[in-house]
């Protein structure tokens, strides 16, 4: 579910990395708006009294510099701060974010690409697609529930998608780990995966295993199974 947001001065979006990511602050059960800390030589003052917001991470897809309003994409997957917010979500309602950050390590020159994700990561995949020039060549498969789930993606790139729906629904990354057992990773592809932290390891395993140099590849934990708001900068590597 796309959520567009304005007020202040958001043209920082408009230049942001591919799969870089932001901030969300949602304002705790009560609030009209998330109670925001002042910073201090001291640092961060929480207002006293006030219940602190939820804070969530997520993708930039992108910034409409004619209506100066920036898009977040949410999964809705039932009651949760964010997709409850996002469901119940209307014109006036307000969150605050802050970002963007992170840093785009991949190679945008490499003339072929080989994509996983899930869910969480479409909003990703959808700028990575806006980034990836004319020339190259992306095989990209998406883990997602089931065919209600899929959305359509495109690039000046060519783009091959595989869609593949769970066989049951706490499968998270079967089908990518699967897929990535015979990914045809051969000299000058770059591999980008982002999904379920202990299935990215996996994919990441095998893409190795296959021959894939470290240095081609860059894998996200954007979450974790039984973990709230998973911290953005697992690369699995460990």
């Amino acid at each position: 579910m796309s959520v567009r947001v304005g007020g202040g001065d958001l043209t920082r979006f408009g230049t942001a990395p591919p799969a870089s990511h932001l901030k969300v602050f949602l304002p705790a059960p009560g609030q009209d708006a998330p109670a925001l800390p002042a910073m201090t030589p001291e640092g961060l003052v929480w207002p006293q009294g006030a219940d602190r917001p939820t804070v969530r991470t997520y993708t930039p897809r992108g910034f409409d510099a004619g209506t100066g309003t920036l898009e977040i994409q949410f999964v809705l997957h039932g009651e949760g701060p964010a997709s409850g917010w996002a469901d119940r979500a209307r014109p006036g309602d307000r969150l605050a974010i802050g970002g963007p950050g992170g840093r785009f390590s991949a190679d945008l020159g490499a003339p072929r690409w080989w994509i996983a994700a899930d869910e969480s990561a479409l909003p990703a995949v959808g700028t990575l697609l806006d980034a990836l020039p004319a020339s190259a060549s992306a095989e990209i498969h998406i883990e997602v529930a089931g065919p209600a789930d899929e959305i359509p993606l495109a690039g000046a790139a060519g783009v091959a998608v595989t869609w593949h729906h769970r066989r049951k629904p706490d499968g998270w990354g079967a089908e990518l780990i699967e897929a990535a057992g015979s990914a045809p990773i051969g000299p000058g592809t770059q591999a980008w995966i982002a999904c379920e932290a202990a299935a990215m390891r996996q994919a990441r395993r095998r893409l190795l295993e296959r021959g894939a140099p470290a240095g081609s590849l860059v894998t996200r934990g954007y979450w974790r199974l039984g973990v709230a708001d998973h911290p953005d900068h697992d690369h699995g590597k460990d």
